[in-house]
């Protein structure tokens, strides 16, 4: 879930690393796609593209007169979206299963009764009220984002690479696949859409052997690094709702930290590349960003909830604009940053992915 430069979504970034190319010596300066020195991919949690730019004009968003039944056997009671003002969510479960119950076969009526039977709160009870996964923010809680829909291009027909939680997303993120191996020989490698992570219950550590981005860029030459926000992770390690959240570094392997357990990051001897967010601005400041660089968050700014839409929101745009001023020459009906958030968190009503991206170019920094 990949436009120029600095990338914000769920599943972005794999695709986006082709805007770095071999530059022609001939040239008196860089022309087209050479002109952009780096890229930059956010990835923020579990929000679809409707809960953001449902109602963003001009974007395929929410369908009018949509109305989502309590129960996926009677079409009433339902419920409307509603506008939801509040900062801080408390989403559902949004693993691989309850992303399938969400989307029901195509009917896309599975979310208010996959979010009830997770825990998910009403308001004032459940009949005809609002369940917080039919709600949407707009430009009045996410000004910065909308503007970025204006300025630059909404995604919305983007499509996530998984109906999985975060580890597949992140997998995904990095390598364009989610996997298990038994050996370090790629060919042991077999899908998985729900890996297991480490330090759960019966889950040794995993062994990621197949191909990852990192390997190409090195052997093209080219300078990347994975800075991670030091805190709690911002999911649970199994996917659920609710649990007693993990500590994250960047010493630390675990679901934002995936690359500590690819062979091809240990064998290119690399580990130094997925560095503490501090380095990210002291690099950005002195002008010695890499190549490509993954920011990675925590929970507090993660815009996972329950984390605060306003911190994420407000943090996530500062890691670009700190880099550079963002200007483009395209404007398109639609576009921004969005999530992965298969599953209840948040309602996507169309049988779209959830995932979306927004794409600023800093060329010449």
């Amino acid at each position: 879930m990949r436009r120029a430069l600095i990338l914000i979504g769920l599943a972005a970034g794999a695709a986006s690393l082709v805007s770095l190319g071999p530059r022609s010596s001939a040239a008196a300066s860089p022309a087209g796609i050479h002109k952009i020195k780096h890229v930059i991919v956010i990835m923020q949690e579990n929000r679809s593209f409707d809960s953001y730019f449902g109602t963003y004009p001009g974007a395929d968003g929410i369908p009018k007169r949509v109305c989502i039944p309590l129960s996926i056997h009677r079409p009433r009671p339902c419920l409307r979206p509603f506008h939801d003002t509040r900062d801080s969510n408390i989403g559902g479960p949004h693993a691989q299963a309850d992303a399938l119950k969400d989307v029901h076969g195509g009917k896309m009526n599975g979310f208010v009764a996959r979010a009830l039977k997770g825990g998910a709160r009403c308001r004032r009870g459940c009949a005809g009220q609002p369940v917080e996964v039919m709600g949407y923010h707009t430009a009045h809680e996410i000004p910065n984002y909308w503007a970025y829909a204006r300025n630059f291009v909404l995604q919305d027909h983007m499509f996530e690479p998984s109906i999985s939680w975060s580890l597949a997303a992140h997998l995904f993120m990095v390598s364009e696949w989610s996997a298990v191996c038994k050996t370090v020989d790629p060919e042991t490698c077999h899908n998985e859409i729900h890996p297991r992570v480490p330090g759960t219950k019966g889950a040794p550590p995993p062994l990621y052997a197949w191909t990852d981005l990192t390997y190409l860029l090195h052997r093209h030459h080219v300078s990347w690094r994975y800075y991670i926000f030091k805190g709690k992770e911002p999911d649970c390690p199994t996917g659920k709702s609710e649990c007693k959240q993990r500590l994250q570094s960047a010493s630390t392997p675990g679901v934002w930290n995936p690359l500590r357990w690819f062979v091809t990051v240990h064998q290119d001897h690399q580990l130094r590349d997925i560095a503490g967010i501090r380095r990210y601005f002291v690099a950005a400041k002195q002008g010695r960003l890499p190549a490509v660089s993954w920011v990675v968050p925590n929970g507090r700014v993660s815009e996972h909830p329950r984390a605060l839409v306003s911190a994420g929101r407000s943090t996530s745009p500062g890691w670009s604009t700190r880099r550079c001023t963002a200007r483009s020459g395209a404007r398109r009906p639609s576009s921004s940053p969005g999530t992965t958030g298969a599953g209840s968190t948040t309602t996507s009503l169309h049988p779209r992915s959830t995932g979306t991206a927004t794409g600023s170019a800093c060329r010449g920094s």
